[in-house]
């Protein structure tokens, strides 16, 4: 049957699109006005004005982070958080997940119920700082990785989707001899492509970006992620760059080549950020997927 279009539904659609591309130019802009600046010259630069494109195109200010020793090793940390993070968290919260799908769990609603109030209520930064105090976990590579190994939401999104699989898989395991631990490994988690990936890319994202746990309970300059070494060139940047718009427009860092701060703070900020757009296209397939099916079935 052929459905005539009415003239509200071409409306419709316009309006739609206009929107979208207003969402689209919106997201997009401030990342590609970060880029035009970090590619732009940095006598240029403090002229202001640019918005998508780099006036004076020059990679000077890449070569000039490059040469941050700091940089290269708050990128090696922050690797390693993310890589060891996202695997211990995934399979700590998906075993804490699939114990609690299971109705045969004895005080299973009493645990659910404690976990739940984790996420209204907290003890405290204090407390918390004087817990990890105590179990001698401040300036350790693992206080990034022991408090993180369980989040609530996503342990409930995993939760949730074990719940939807079928339960013929497990009783045939049962059948052959499996135990808990087999069962969990050799049936669940490979069957679970779709919500390890989503949860896998929540923990990875919240690892990489993560500064605030090192700026308070890590001194050691060694171990600060690529994260807090951003800030830090942010914040030693502004004062510089104040003084670089009421001078000649610019100051010298390193080489005599001039610098422009917003240059390199903002070549910095692409740096940090590209890893994590390169790996999103390679799990984005299982992202809607697996986010959707942990959501709305129960």
């Amino acid at each position: 049957m052929y459905y005539r279009r009415k003239m509200s539904d071409w409306v419709l659609d316009l309006l739609i699109y206009v929107l979208l591309c207003v969402l689209v130019i919106a997201t997009l802009y401030p990342f590609m006005n970060a880029l035009a600046i970090s590619l732009n010259e940095a006598a240029d630069t403090t002229r202001g004005g640019i918005t998508i494109f780099p006036r004076k195109f020059t990679i000077e200010n890449y070569r000039t982070i490059a040469q941050n020793q700091a940089l290269y090793r708050g990128f090696i940390v922050s690797a390693l958080r993310t890589v060891i993070g996202t695997f211990a968290g995934v399979l700590i919260t998906g075993m804490m997940a699939y114990a609690l799908s299971k109705k045969s769990l004895k005080g299973r609603n009493i645990y659910m119920t404690l976990c739940v109030v984790t996420m209204y209520f907290s003890g405290g930064l204090i407390p918390y700082f004087l817990l990890l105090r105590s179990i001698n976990l401040l300036n350790s590579f693992w206080v990034y990785i022991l408090p993180n190994l369980v989040n609530v939401w996503n342990m409930i999104i995993m939760r949730t989707y074990f719940k939807s699989l079928p339960e013929a898989l497990e009783e045939s395991a049962r059948i052959d001899g499996a135990s808990t631990f087999k069962v969990f490994f050799r049936i669940i988690l490979p069957t679970s492509a779709p919500i390890i990936a989503t949860i896998a890319l929540f923990c990875g994202v919240f690892q990489w970006n993560s500064w605030f746990d090192a700026a308070v309970f890590v001194t050691r300059r060694e171990l600060k992620p690529v994260q807090s070494i951003l800030n830090e060139i942010i914040n030693s940047s502004r004062f510089a760059e104040e003084i670089a718009k009421a001078g000649p427009g610019a100051t010298r860092l390193g080489r005599m080549n001039v610098i422009n701060p917003r240059s390199i703070t903002m070549a910095t900020m692409i740096a940090v950020i590209v890893p994590i757009i390169l790996v999103y296209p390679f799990i984005q397939k299982y992202f809607a997927k697996g986010l959707m099916i942990g959501s709305i079935k129960d």
